[in-house]
């Protein structure tokens, strides 16, 4: 049975939109690539977000230190700071071991949001120029994590702690960006 014109037109008329479809998303696609600033791409090809004004970035900057400071203060008082004027670190205190291992945990974290959040200052003038001055404190708490791990730290470690987070607080709250104590997980703690 001989095809007839009207049935050929329906065979082709999904094929056609098909071929349609296909060529005019490919024309996008290379437009769509072609079109890309070199500027504001990652090393994974990806666009990356920029703020769109200085004060944007301030923002940022101030949030971000804000959020790291917090969780640095959280960490230093609820796993070194208090649990050191409980007596969890003598000798024979019950629950000594955990303590101290969570302490060196908190050491390193603690540490490690400080940095995280000088690194934000640096977004901020004005809390740029609170926070510089602490570095060397900060830094100064590099090994504390690793002696409080192994029972060697004493009153004097654990002050440097406390005065650290209490100098970066001042520091935040004369720059506008007031630091709150956030206590992060355990989870956090070890990732």
């Amino acid at each position: 049975m001989p095809r007839t014109a009207s049935a050929s037109r329906a065979v082709s008329r999904p094929f056609t939109r098909g071929v349609v479809a296909l060529v005019l998303s490919c024309t996008l696609l290379l437009t769509t690539a072609a079109c890309n600033d070199d500027d504001t791409q990652s090393a994974s090809g990806a666009a990356t977000p920029t703020a769109s004004s200085t004060f944007e970035q301030q923002k940022l900057a101030k949030t971000r230190f804000v959020a790291n400071a917090g969780l640095a203060a959280g960490a230093a008082y609820q796993w070194i700071v208090k649990p050191y004027r409980a007596g969890k670190f003598a000798k024979g205190a019950d629950g000594r071991t955990f303590a101290l291992v969570k302490a060196g945990l908190a050491g390193a974290f603690t540490y490690n949001r400080l940095k995280a959040a000088v690194n934000n200052a640096k977004g901020d003038p004005l809390l740029s120029k609170a926070v510089a001055p602490l570095s060397a404190g900060i830094e100064s708490l590099k090994d504390l994590g690793t002696k409080l791990r192994k029972g060697e730290a004493g009153a004097a470690d654990v002050g440097a702690f406390e005065s650290v987070i209490n100098s970066i607080k001042d520091a935040g709250k004369s720059a506008g960006a007031e630091v709150v104590d956030q206590v992060p997980s355990t989870a956090q703690l070890g990732g």
